[in-house]
């Protein structure tokens, strides 16, 4: 039954289909979106400052005194990205205290998605009591800026002086439907290494998820 509810998801949800009965890994070529725009890996971010669920504004620029960034953009209406709400309070939780915080950026027009406006987004971050700071980018400029294709979407970034450069893009983790059976740690791995002064293994992967409906010009 589980399988045919998640199929069912997926399917209203706008995202690309995995096939039930067979491994999530097995299917990622068909499943997923390659980045053909926006930051690569060693690129350096520019600043944005955008709305908060806490209220008032937030930018790359007030994490200045930190080691670096876990920035996942994600949604409310996304069956995957609900999915993976846990997983990044999770990811935030323990890369926090070592100076390596998460920013979750919701990029979905609200004129199209109602369940991503700043209201509902408010409602949603005070309900699962995140930890991390929850942006609005209504009007879409950051998501087009880092090349986002879907949500959920990780790109990890390490403070170099004054620049924070890209040193992974992709999924958070390689099992969307089921952490227990998750394999392989993408984000947690890539920042691991980062804070250990080691080079990043994996440092692009394809994100599986909702693909994200663009304003109109």
């Amino acid at each position: 039954m589980k399988i045919y509810v998640w199929l069912s998801l997926v399917l209203l949800s706008g995202v690309a289909a995995v096939p039930a009965t067979n491994s999530l890994k097995n299917n990622i070529n068909h499943a997923s979106l390659l980045q053909t725009s926006g930051y690569r890996i060693g690129d350096a971010v520019n600043n944005f400052s955008l709305k908060s669920t806490s209220g008032g504004i937030v930018s790359l620029n007030d994490y200045a005194n930190t080691k670096g960034v876990i920035v996942v953009f994600t949604s409310n209406h996304c069956p995957f990205a609900k999915a993976y709400e846990d997983r990044i309070i999770a990811l935030h939780n323990k890369f926090a205290s070592q100076n390596f915080p998460v920013i979750a950026i919701n990029p979905s027009d609200p004129a199209t998605q109602q369940d991503d406006t700043l209201d509902k987004m408010k409602e949603r971050a005070t309900s699962k009591n995140y930890p991390h700071p929850y942006l609005a980018d209504d009007f879409q400029q950051t998501a087009k800026a880092f090349g986002v294709a879907r949500t959920p979407q990780a790109y990890v970034l390490q403070r170099t002086g004054s620049k924070f450069v890209v040193k992974y893009i992709g999924m958070i983790d390689d099992n969307p439907q089921d952490p227990s059976g998750a394999n392989k740690f993408y984000v947690e791995d890539a920042v691991s290494n980062l804070l250990g002064d080691k080079p990043v293994v994996t440092t692009t992967t394809k994100p599986i998820g909702c693909a994200i409906k663009w304003r109109n010009p």
